[in-house]
């Protein structure tokens, strides 16, 4: 059975933090949200785990104030299975970490078929975890028993697994490669706020028209505001298909709106004047959405040949290039490098000089490890294109 210490009281945390920072070696972390249940992604749980000290379970919304585990391990090297996922949550919390190890992003970087952390830990200290409660509603309180036996289990084995993929990272000469990904993992900016994220309803291509993608706007609008008033995830108070039902059915009353089939939901009813009042604004505001929206998204592959054909000519010769690289080094082609930034080079090439092409490397985000790895080999693949004649035309009459 594993032993672990919860910890819900700001006395306790602060004693737990002093045991934490006189461990030795690297602290495991891992971070329990509300996904699909809760409106915000803040932290209901945070496990760390350090050697000579143990397990330990912190309660956030009890704690409050972590400053004091800051303090304690700030600047030891911490250990994550997808830091990117807990990075953001932990930060909410005034938790950041100096330097981090990705056990998952390493694995990916050593070819494993298999990169979940039950996976992981299976393949690389052959014991076996059970992930039934990864999906839970984590800011359920008291926790179950079963519950924090999981979380417990999530940091206990990741620092040796951290030392078992490390001595593989040696092996294979990707140290480096790994310290450049976990550096760019831990500086990676929040993202921006997404422009109309509205449009990203679920069903919304089948509104028609600006004024109807308006009322749509509206309810989004509404059903977010509503959202984060009882941090709720949106999609359990109304779903998507249900707003976008509504604003297919064109209610002309609030009674109406009530009586669509499809518009369901535990807040469909409970909340029918808000939903109203929302259709009702979205009819008479005077600013109108654009019906389409340009973007600096590529065009399909599929559609380069009649749109670029130079371009196309160029991804053609340098994908597979890439690929059997990534192939050579054990690892998935889009760690090696991101097929959107094959796509972008090969649309707009920089000069084709090795210089040129690092640079524009760098300037859409690739390390220098992807960089030296790369670089020569799409310049010679894009010169290549530029060599090969043109495919004959071949005459119908």
């Amino acid at each position: 059975m594993t032993e672990y210490t919860v910890i819900d009281d700001p006395i306790e945390f602060k004693a737990a933090c002093e045991l934490l920072a006189a461990g030795t070696g690297p602290v495991a972390v891992d971070v329990e949200r509300a996904s699909g249940f809760r409106y915000s992604q803040r932290a209901y749980l945070v496990q760390v785990f350090r050697r000579d000290v143990g397990v330990f379970l912190f309660d956030p919304p009890a704690i409050g104030d972590f400053s004091p585990l800051q303090d304690a391990i700030g600047n030891v090297e911490w250990v994550f299975h997808a830091a990117s996922q807990d990075l953001p949550s932990l930060r909410e919390l005034d938790l950041d970490p100096a330097s981090i190890f990705d056990t998952e992003l390493a694995s990916r970087l050593l070819g494993h078929d298999h990169v979940g952390l039950a996976a992981v830990v299976e393949e690389t200290l052959g014991i076996t975890l059970k992930k039934e409660h990864s999906a839970a509603d984590w800011s359920t309180r008291p926790l179950p028993k079963t519950w924090l036996d999981y979380a417990a289990l999530d940091v206990l084995h990741l620092i040796d697994v951290r030392d078992a993929i490390a001595a593989e990272l040696d092996e294979q000469d990707k140290t480096e490669f790994a310290r450049q990904e976990f550096a760019a993992t831990l500086a990676q900016p929040p993202r921006p706020p997404r422009e109309d994220p509205w449009r990203r309803l679920s069903g919304l291509h089948q509104v028609k028209g600006a004024r109807g993608l308006a009322i749509a706007r509206s309810m989004w609008e509404a059903r977010e505001e509503y959202a984060q008033q009882e941090d709720t995830s949106p999609g359990r108070l109304v779903p998507d298909r249900s707003l976008v039902a509504a604003v297919l059915a064109n209610p002309q009353s609030k009674q109406a709106l009530a009586s669509v089939p499809a518009f369901t939901g535990r807040a469909s009813r409970s909340q029918l004047d808000r939903w109203w009042q929302a259709i009702v604004r979205g009819r008479e505001v005077e600013i109108l959405p654009r019906v389409r929206v340009s973007n600096d998204a590529l065009p399909p592959a599929r559609a380069w040949a009649e749109r670029n054909p130079e371009a196309d000519a160029r991804l053609k010769l340098a994908r597979p290039v890439v690929e059997a690289h990534a192939e050579e080094l054990a690892m998935p082609t889009e760690n090696l490098l991101k097929p959107d930034t094959l796509r972008r080079l090969a649309w707009t090439p920089p000069e084709l000089t090795t210089d040129a092409m690092s640079t524009a490397l760098e300037t859409l985000g690739a390390r220098a490890w992807q960089i030296e790895q790369t670089a020569q080999k799409i310049v010679d693949a894009f010169v290549e294109a530029a060599q090969s004649p043109e495919p004959a035309v071949v005459s119908e009459s």
